[in-house]
This record gives C-alpha cells, sequence and structure tokens, in this order.
C-alpha cells in the first residue's frame, strides 16, 4: 500500500515551495531509489498544467562518478552545453536526495569533485538569486536511516513529521524572531568555547518556513562580508560535506576571514575547502534552527540546520537575496549546539536566546 504522506509531501513541494505555474518546464531529480515521490511530484506538476521532465541518476550523488572518474580534466572544468541549456532555460527545480550510498563521493578524488564543482558555479546563479524557483528535499533511503543511527520505518516517520508540519503557523512564529535580527546591527554566538561577532546591519532576514528546503524550519540572512571577529568550535557535531564527516572544527575569523582553522578528524579536507578560492574563509549565511519536529543530529545537514536551538555558519558563498556579497564555490553549512547550559545569542548586547531558549 502506498504511503498517503509522499502524495501530500508531493503536493507541499510542488505547490507551496516552488508554486508551479502553467506552461513552467520543470526539472525534476533524483535517484532511482526516490521513484515513488518523483512519480508523485510529476504528477503535482502535471495538475498544474506544467512540464515535469524527469532527471533520474543512479547513486543520488548528482554527480556521474564513474564518467568523472576517467573523463579528461578538460571536461569536468565546465558542463555539457545541453546541460548549460537547461540551468538557463527552466522555470523550476524540485531536487529530491535519495542516496543509497551517502559516503558516494569519497570515491572521487577532492581535485576533480572542487574542478566539476567550479566549472557548474556560474550556471548555477538563478539558483542562488532564486530566479530558477527550486526545492531541494530529500526521500527516505537505508542509507540515509543508517547515518541516522534509525530504523528505515523510524526515519521515514521523522522525515515526515519535519515536514508535514502547518507552515503558515511556522512561518508566523519565526517571523517574529527574525524581525528582531532585522532591527540590530550585530550578532555574539557565545558558548563555553566560543566567542564570535558578527554584523547583520541592513541585511534583511529571510524565514524558511515551506520555501527552498524541505523541511523549513530557520531563518537566515548573509553576514556582512568583513565582519566576523572571534573564534567558534563546532565540537558537538560532526560536518558532513561531499560525502567527508569533519570531527572538532575550530575556526578564527579577523576582519570576516578564517585566519587560522583545525579539527580533530579530517583536518586536511577542512583546509582544502577552506583554500578552494579566495571566497571559501568568508562567511556566506548565519542561519538559526526553529523546527520543532528536529531535536537531535542526524549527520544531515538538510534537517541538522534545522534544529530547534541551534545555529549554524556557511563558509563560502553569499546568498544574494539578503544581500550576500561573497563569491565561492563553496557553501558548506555548519551546525553548532546552543541548547547547553550558559550558551547564548545577543543582539546589540541583549540576550535574546540562552540555552536554546528565546527570550523574545
Amino acid at each position: 500500500m502506498n504511503d498517503p504522506r509522499i502524495e501530500q509531501y508531493a503536493k507541499l513541494l510542488v505547490e507551496t515551495c516552488v508554486d508551479v505555474q502553467p506552461g513552467w518546464q520543470v526539472l525534476v531529480g533524483g535517484s532511482a531509489l526516490a521513484r515513488p515521490l518523483l512519480e508523485e511530484v510529476s504528477r503535482a506538476v502535471a495538475r498544474r498544467g506544467a512540464y515535469a521532465m524527469l532527471r533520474v541518476n543512479l547513486s543520488g550523488s548528482g554527480i556521474n562518478v564513474p564518467w568523472a572518474l576517467e573523463a579528461p580534466v578538460e571536461l569536468l572544468e565546465q558542463p555539457p552545453e545541453i546541460d548549460a541549456y537547461m540551468w538557463k532555460h527552466a522555470d523550476a527545480l524540485v531536487s529530491i536526495e535519495a542516496p543509497e550510498n551517502t559516503r558516494e563521493l569519497t570515491g572521487l578524488p577532492v581535485e576533480r569533485l572542487t574542478t566539476i564543482q567550479a566549472g557548474l558555479r556560474p550556471h548555477l546563479e538563478r539558483v542562488l538569486s532564486m530566479d530558477l524557483k527550486w526545492v531541494g528535499c530529500q526521500y527516505p533511503t537505508p542509507a540515509l536511516a543508517q547515518e541516522a543511527e534509525m530504523s528505515l520505518a523510524a526515519f521515514t516517520d521523522f522525515l515526515y513529521g519535519a515536514c508535514l508540519l502547518d507552515w503558515d503557523a511556522e512561518r508566523e512564529r519565526m517571523k517574529r524572531y527574525a524581525e528582531r535580527f532585522e532591527a540590530a546591527e550585530e550578532v555574539r554566538i557565545v558558548t563555553d568555547d566560543t566567542d564570535v561577532r558578527l554584523s547583520i546591519a541592513g541585511r534583511p532576514m529571510e524565514v524558511d518556513a515551506g520555501g527552498a528546503n524541505m523541511p523549513g524550519g530557520e531563518f537566515f540572512t548573509s553576514p556582512v562580508e568583513d565582519s566576523a571577529e572571534g573564534e567558534i568550535v563546532f565540537g558537538e557535531f560532526p560536518a558532513v560535506y561531499a560525502g567527508r564527516e569533519v570531527r572538532g572544527i575550530r575556526l578564527r575569523f579577523e576582519g570576516g576571514k578564517v585566519v587560522d582553522a583545525s579539527a580533530e578528524a579530517n583536518e586536511e579536507f577542512l583546509l582544502e575547502q577552506l583554500d578552494l578560492d579566495e571566497g571559501a574563509r568568508f562567511l556566506g549565511e548565519l542561519g538559526i534552527g526553529c523546527n520543532p519536529g528536529i531535536t537531535r543530529h542526524m549527520k544531515n545537514t538538510l534537517f541538522d540546520e534545522k534544529i530547534d536551538g541551534t545555529v549554524h555558519l556557511a563558509l563560502g558563498n553569499g546568498l544574494p537575496d539578503v544581500g550576500g556579497k561573497n563569491v565561492s564555490q563553496l557553501h558548506w553549512d555548519i551546525v553548532k549546539e546552543m541548547r547547553s547550559e550558559g550558551s547564548r545569542i545577543e543582539l546589540d548586547g541583549q540576550t535574546v536566546q540562552e540555552s536554546g531558549s528565546w527570550r523574545l
């Protein structure tokens, strides 16, 4: 029997997150493991009078790893013309992550992966600016469940519990917090091992409540690029990026730039990412997690950055929609626990959240 939540999920993605319009050309991508959701999304797009253009991949990584391992480097430096045309002319994108193996990309040498990412970067401007309406989401697979140390049934319930919320109500709740941030000039994040200050003066806050990410449940902005000062330790949770897991990240900022960095595990990969380009050592995002259905870390950034009572900083590319100017092929969200005793977020010197609880 089909799970009725799949149809609800597809309707949310197509009608609320992307708001597909008649005649649109909608890219619908994901691995073959996501077939039930790919089919429901296609039906939902059809009911909106639009085209659903399926892009099904094998492993769920979004990169054809066997090809990328063998192809001449010059082919990795830019996508084929047919893909470039697709990115330029599509009206919307529904991207469904359903990996067979969450570590698939570790089989691709870092230099080849970064070459592909650099080649794609110019073609993603429409995504970053939201000119191309898009939503990224996940479909429950055994690999995602294993990563979260859950059974597939438990992970499936967890996913739908975090996604199928009353997003109108969630938007109103988060909007109240976001407005307080918009009225401030400086954010300070303090824990027993962290003290970092960021300017958000003149930067609007975007509330994610059924938008480009599903699950939603955060509000975010791009900090002023040269403003970060201090040190932050991401010691509570591992940071996962491109299939690699980095533990115990410590970053020290001066004038907005990471001037010193270390990690307890996989430090070499961290430093490689920081040296990708000139923008990789600057911050592209400050986000505040607020999803009431997400209370634990799962080594799954799409969920982890929304944990209620956390913050996350993204190294690299800024978000033009909220005034971000930093340019990089990197955008790496790293989550910081703020529910521990004494942890706090200050706005212009006033504590607005303490130990994960709001004081607003």
